[in-house]
């Protein structure tokens, strides 16, 4: 199911008719399409997955507010229409499609519907992601003390979820005339973790599928960066997000009273990170970003650091 919302105001307000499958939403994007004022995400189509809440509706709502076509996808609809609805009153263009990330068929039908909508895909973020399993949550708890079940529902949301979204975003990409300093004709950024550098007690599921995100990162990139494609992971420390909330609190812990032992010694925030996304979706950002996995975790990679006295 998805909110249209966002298309028809968008429409109303360009004096366009809705026809057809709605291409006419999106000008077709190519090198010559830049905005006068050198925006490098207006009228790019933006594919994000898991953008109804924490980083990756930071993200949406930073992408529309630089002109951007924002389409992304989450379980939780009342959520969904939400972003959407928000991002409309602000003067943006979102479309939400309720999708589930673990689910083939529906993340295959996610990149469709964006592709007839606006005719193009430029810029993937494939976001989505858990730190415990859906099926019996144990949750914190040593690898032999984890359910079967949590391990694959952490596996398949977070690894087997970003390799079904670059399955099919992936030929959309591809089709894209190049644009900006480097010629790319599609940016591909997936949200790793911390975690993917090591391992911390009792989310091992966690640690094992984000070592995955950055191994599919790397795979991506040597499969497709001489054909334009940009693919790079961001690896967080400590943002403040609701599942990190709710995973310090599974825990026993105050999440309030737990900052990120980072050099600053504060949980970062999800604007931070939207931040940090659009300069890698940039097409002028440097070429040599390309096939890594950018430590965004303020100093946490090469600690320990105490809390300050």
């Amino acid at each position: 199911m998805r909110n249209r919302t966002g298309r028809r105001d968008f429409l109303k307000q360009a004096g366009m008719a809705a026809s057809g499958i709605g291409i006419a939403a999106v000008p077709a994007i190519g090198a010559a399409a830049a905005s006068p004022s050198g925006n490098a995400f207006a009228q790019k189509v933006v594919a994000i997955t898991g953008a109804t809440s924490g980083i990756g509706e930071a993200t949406a709502r930073a992408f529309a507010k630089k002109g951007a076509v924002v389409a992304f996808c989450g379980r939780r609809k009342a959520l969904g229409e939400q972003v959407v609805s928000d991002i409309i009153k602000e003067g943006g263009q979102a479309l939400y499609v309720q999708a589930d990330v673990r689910e083939e068929k529906q993340i295959e039908q996610f990149y469709r519907t964006i592709a007839q909508e606006y005719g193009a895909i430029h810029i993937a973020f494939n976001n989505a992601g858990v730190v415990f399993g859906r099926g019996s949550l144990t949750g914190n708890a040593p690898l032999a003390d984890i359910q079967v079940e949590d391990f694959d529902d952490v596996w398949k949301t977070n690894t087997r979820g970003i390799f079904l979204s670059m399955k099919y975003q992936m030929p959309y990409l591809l089709q894209n005339d190049p644009w900006g300093r480097y010629g790319l004709r599609g940016v591909v950024i997936n949200t790793s973790s911390i975690s993917a550098h090591g391992g911390f007690p009792g989310i091992g599921p966690y640690s094992v599928s984000k070592h995955g995100v950055s191994g599919l990162t790397k795979n991506l990139a040597l499969d497709y960066g001489k054909q334009g494609i940009r693919v790079l992971a961001i690896s967080p420390g400590g943002v403040d997000t609701p599942m990190r909330r709710a995973s310090i609190a599974a825990q026993g812990r105050d999440p309030d009273d737990n900052p990120a032992p980072n050099m600053q010694y504060r949980t970062n925030t999800v604007e931070e990170m939207a931040d940090l996304v659009l300069y890698l979706s940039n097409p002028d950002s440097p070429s040599s970003l390309q096939g890594t996995d950018i430590d965004c975790t303020m100093g946490m990679l090469t600690g320990p650091f105490a809390p300050p006295k």
